[in-house]
């Protein structure tokens, strides 16, 4: 049996991003520098360190970054407020809102006061509708990672069974709708499907996006499948390692250091009999940066009329 071919999401990433760079300066060149503003609330370890990336990586690639952090006690109307004279500026192209936000601030009408045009997380219900009508719009990152992930590493996609397993609306609903958009025959999971094994047997490709650690087991998938894991799952027990990664020296060694390893919503077994997989990770998580430079400076190609939005 043939190896499978792994698909590298860090060398796709780089590919996008070196793409991106050549873009901003195309437009800085017509004196237009594409802006992004994130909005990062309150003291989240977890998600300063993933808003610093981001702002790392818009100076890497020209793209003028702001971050505005106000603290957790902040108020919807006062987030609101913010949100709208972010949407007045002409400077700015993008605006994301770094989730989750404290629970007293009411997430859903703050992404949806976000300006169509400059959502570009994709989440606003006017790109939802763009991309279910085929329409010029902003692609959630995730799911258009997975696409791009596809298509640079030769994999095809019209003609194919794809199984979604998950329905959110970050990414598997999203998801589900472009890989319609790309030609395949599209089945959509979650946790009221009957008999689940039997419908991700049939998958040509396979999505897991369902956040439980190593769900999708090795029976569960045909010889041959594309396998794409957007779960990032961190085991914090020895035995869960253990099971996930037997023999394993190198995550045993991490777990040893760290206390956690990393796993996705696929058992790493099922990763063997596929004949295409991304890894956890370095898979599609690394495609997700990449995918908010690519929106950010297609937000500001849109908003001059410099793009169709089909890319």
């Amino acid at each position: 049996m043939n190896r499978p071919q792994v698909l590298d999401g860090v060398a796709i990433a780089s590919e996008i991003k070196a793409e991106v760079g050549r873009e901003v300066a195309e437009l800085s060149s017509h004196g237009v520098r594409p802006g992004l503003a994130v909005i990062l609330v309150g003291e989240v370890p977890a998600s300063q360190i993933y808003v610093r990336s981001k702002v790392k990586t818009c100076g890497e690639l020209g793209i003028y970054s702001e971050m505005l952090t106000p603290p957790e006690s902040i108020t919807t109307e006062e987030m609101l407020a913010l949100v709208a004279n972010l949407n007045a500026r002409d400077d700015i192209d993008g605006i994301l809102i770094q989730l989750p936000l404290p629970k007293h601030v009411d997430t859903k009408r703050l992404l949806e006061a976000v300006s169509p045009d400059k959502d570009v997380d994709g989440f606003h219900p006017v790109n939802a509708g763009r991309l279910q009508s085929g329409q010029p719009g902003l692609a959630p990152c995730t799911p258009a990672g997975i696409i791009e992930i596809l298509r640079r590493s030769g994999l095809p996609i019209a003609g194919q069974n794809a199984v979604v397993v998950g329905r959110s609306d970050i990414v598997g609903k999203p998801a589900a709708l472009m890989l319609l958009n790309e030609s395949a025959t599209v089945t959509v999971c979650h946790s009221k499907t009957r008999d689940l094994p039997a419908v991700t047997r049939s998958a040509d490709i396979l999505v897991a996006a369902i956040g439980r650690p190593g769900y999708v087991a090795a029976d569960m998938v045909k010889p041959g499948v594309t396998l794409i894991d957007v779960g990032i799952n961190r085991l914090t027990d020895a035995a869960d390692v253990q099971r996930f990664f037997p023999g394993d020296a190198e995550r045993a060694a991490t777990f040893a250091k760290r206390r956690s390893v990393i796993v996705g919503d696929i058992d790493p077994a099922a990763f063997a009999v596929s004949g295409a997989y991304t890894p956890v990770p370095g898979g599609v998580g690394a495609l997700t940066i990449a995918m908010l430079m690519h929106n950010t400076v297609k937000a500001a190609k849109l908003r001059r009329g410099l793009a169709t939005g089909k890319s």
